[in-house]
């Protein structure tokens, strides 16, 4: 059977699969659709958050980034599996104790006001649509190749597959096709890297490989072989980086602090039935999350070394097979600056091959050579890597517009089963909208994904910690710092990413903080001006700071109330 037709075979199956589950758990009522009837196990709970907070960035993007930035890419890798850390150990266990359905919904109780909950609810959306568009465009990406679409065509099909299950499903729908899906996507990941290592080192143990001699007869390890590698190609030694050490403490930093403040991650633990399980599904998920995290980067070093053997000084009639695959799809290119024919890959203006970051894992069986069953795996895997980050965003976003906009806020009067419809003709809309960034993408996956969570840093996080460990911040504050943090993010990525991109370099950044890593000094400026604005104003009323003392005492075998 060709490649292409167990591609087919392989994405067709796993669409039905997740199609079917949808239908099989249609929610029936808002706490359905909101919080899967608050009645998950915390085994499929973490495996479900596992999938949903590794997104197409971390299946697609990540070990592309690592591969081509070396020591500097490990930031995404430090960033956001620290900021898992944070929020399962920090935040998930107080915030399940206080049993809202969203986020909003937590601040606008804690900060007793509804300009608060709005605020939050504006906040939720610009990250959440930020965070969106990296996926589709890794749905985008993967149909392309594999499919033989072109990218719009296959934003197209994922839109409509993560219509149905997103919408007819809700949070009930969405965590049990997440399970599915993480079983498909840490195969996919886990099996190409395995043949690989083998190929390479001689070890079948990914992470082990990635510390072995090549297999070559040079007697030197991977990262050795590596800078040896790029030294001669004109680039920097792999394991060493060429940002600022405050670039990369901010990146890391913000990356870190938006993954505990990312809305469709911190909802997953309001869909089990007691704390106690909020907490053993934190623990849980965070074990199926090292499973990928501890292989990215051996993934991305022998991504690295596959690639420069298969295509440097390589004749272009007689190119890889790969590289002609994905030639097609615009995402790889050769341009002949010196007539030769031959193609050469080096750094600085007489590069000749251009190679986007985010098609080294989907190319990667490709480069080694691997069978067809195997590629056509990892298409399956990172298109479901997409889809369940995808539909986690896009329930967030309908729940906090239906729920928090609408029913709280805006029309306190409509049925539930009016709410209902208003969550799903929500989630239609930011289908469509996330198609349009998915299709006009601001930067390639792993990096639109920072941006989100340096936005989550700036505006969300800060509300939420002082939410549930300071009982003098009240609405004034709160608000302010989100409006500070969230602003002042935002103009700042605008402006070095759109409106002056000439500019975007360390001779014009703030402090030396690049737009990925400026979330940092948002949560800053988001916390200063909640702490001041907060000193000079009324405090919060007295059942409000109890509320608080009640929540910071996370009795773990209780259950939580629904108030």
């Amino acid at each position: 059977m060709s490649t292409q037709l167990l591609t087919y075979l392989f994405v067709g199956l796993s669409f039905a699969l997740y199609i079917g589950i949808a239908i099989w758990s249609r929610a029936g009522s808002t706490r359905d659709f909101y919080v899967a009837g608050g009645g998950v196990n915390p085994v499929v709970n973490g495996m479900a958050t596992a999938a949903d907070w590794m997104s197409a960035a971390s299946f697609i993007s990540m070990a592309g980034i690592i591969s081509f930035m070396g020591r500097d890419g490990s930031v995404y890798l430090l960033g956001w599996t620290g900021g898992y850390v944070l929020l399962a150990l920090l935040l998930a266990p107080y915030l399940r104790k206080f049993g809202r359905f969203t986020v909003p919904d937590f601040i606008g109780e804690r900060y007793y006001s509804k300009v608060a909950r709005v605020v939050a609810v504006v906040c939720l959306i610009f990250v959440s649509f930020t965070y969106v568009a990296g996926q589709m465009r890794g749905v985008g990406i993967v149909f392309s190749r594999f499919l033989e679409v072109d990218v719009t065509t296959g934003v197209i099909i994922g839109m409509a597959v993560v219509f149905m299950y997103a919408v007819l499903g809700g949070m009930k729908g969405i965590t049990y096709t997440q399970v599915a899906q993480y079983c498909v996507l840490i195969f996919a990941y886990m099996v190409p890297a395995i043949f690989i290592s083998i190929m390479i080192t001689g070890n079948p143990i990914p992470q082990l490989g990635f510390g072995s001699e090549v297999a070559d007869g040079s007697g030197l390890s991977v990262l050795e072989k590596l800078d040896g590698v790029s030294k001669d190609l004109g680039f920097s030694a792999y394991t060493e980086g060429s940002k600022s050490t405050i670039d990369v403490f901010a990146i890391t930093a913000a990356l870190m602090f938006g993954t505990a403040g990312l809305p469709h991650v911190l909802v997953r633990f309001f869909t089990v039935p007691k704390v106690s399980d909020a907490r053993k599904s934190a623990g849980y998920a965070l074990a199926f999350i090292a499973i990928l995290y501890t292989t990215a980067p051996a993934v991305a070093s022998f991504a690295r070394l596959n690639l420069v053997d298969t295509v440097h000084n390589t004749s272009y009639e007689q190119a890889p097979q790969w590289f002609s695959n994905w030639e097609s799809t615009g995402l790889v290119g050769w341009e002949d600056k010196n007539n030769d024919g031959v193609m050469q890959y080096s750094a600085g203006t007489d590069n000749e091959v251009k190679i986007d970051r985010d098609i080294m894992v989907l190319a990667n069986p490709e480069i080694a050579n691997l069978p067809g069953w195997v590629i056509a795996l990892v298409a399956a895997g990172g298109v479901a890597a997409a889809l369940s980050t995808a539909a986690g965003l896009l329930l967030v976003i309908s729940s906090s517009i239906s729920h928090d906009l609408l029913k709280q806020t805006l029309m306190p009067k409509i049925t539930e089963k009016q709410e209902l419809l208003f969550a799903r003709m929500a989630a239609a809309v930011a289908v469509c909208i996330a198609g349009l960034f998915g299709i006009y993408p601001p930067a390639f996956v792993a990096q639109v994904v920072a941006f989100a969570f340096g936005l989550a840093a700036a505006s969300l996080f800060p509300a939420i910690v002082l939410g549930i460990f300071s009982k003098r911040i009240n609405k004034e504050g709160a608000i302010a710092g989100m409006l500070m943090g969230l602003i002042f993010t935002f103009t700042y990525i605008v402006y070095f990413k759109f409106a002056a991109p000439e500019l975007n370099n360390a001779d014009y950044w703030l402090l030396g903080i690049s737009p990925e890593g400026i979330g940092l000094v948002g949560m800053l400026l988001n916390f200063a001006a909640a702490f001041t604005v907060s000193r000079f104003t009324a405090p919060p009323p007295k059942q409000v700071q109890d509320l608080v003392e009640d929540i910071r005492i996370p009795s773990g075998a209780s259950a939580a109330s629904y108030h």
